[in-house]
């Protein structure tokens, strides 16, 4: 395979992204990450962004529990445009930002609905990925949400402070 046609079947595109780290944390950019709307994306996706998240500099042990929450977060973002959207999107494209202290991770695909959160229902088994997406940003301090994307799909996105700089 050439280097050309890899670089075609990569997820991971890169948008911009700058060489220094802010602030002696991990280094800035952007990049997307587009696959097919099939299940096995799911793992696929949540894979180049581990690697793009510690290739830019959050392999620390200060960063294990952000990046275990931003990997929650994908799987749980891409699985469900997977599992609900592919009809209408026949691609999922994961946006991936560092900048000013905070990583923003988005999923958008092309169906316009706009899902909600739903409570806790301890007789479904399935139905609760939005719930545990907010729980765990919220948690971590961070804020989601869901928009509408350009082209008349959507944006889900989750964006977590990265850990403060321990005290010299």
């Amino acid at each position: 395979m050439s280097e050309e046609e890899a670089a075609e079947t990569a997820p991971e595109k890169r948008v911009a992204a700058a060489a220094r780290p802010a602030r002696g944390g991990p280094a800035e950019g952007v990049w997307r990450f587009t696959v097919p709307a099939e299940q096995s994306s799911v793992p696929r996706t949540r894979h180049a962004v581990r690697d793009r998240l510690l290739a830019q500099g959050m392999a620390e042990i200060r960063y294990q529990e952000l990046v275990d929450d931003l990997l929650l977060i994908v799987s749980e973002l891409v699985g469900n445009a997977v599992t609900h959207a592919a009809e209408l999107s026949p691609e999922v494209t994961t946006e991936l930002l560092l900048r000013g202290g905070w990583v923003r991770v988005s999923v958008e695909d092309g169906d316009p609905y706009r899902p909600k959160a739903l409570a806790a229902d301890t007789g479904r088994t399935g139905g609760r990925g939005l719930l545990l997406v907010k729980s765990v940003t919220l948690q971590a301090g961070g804020v989601c949400d869901v928009e509408q994307a350009g082209e008349g799909g959507k944006v889900i996105w989750a964006s977590l402070p990265l850990p403060r700089d321990e005290p010299e």
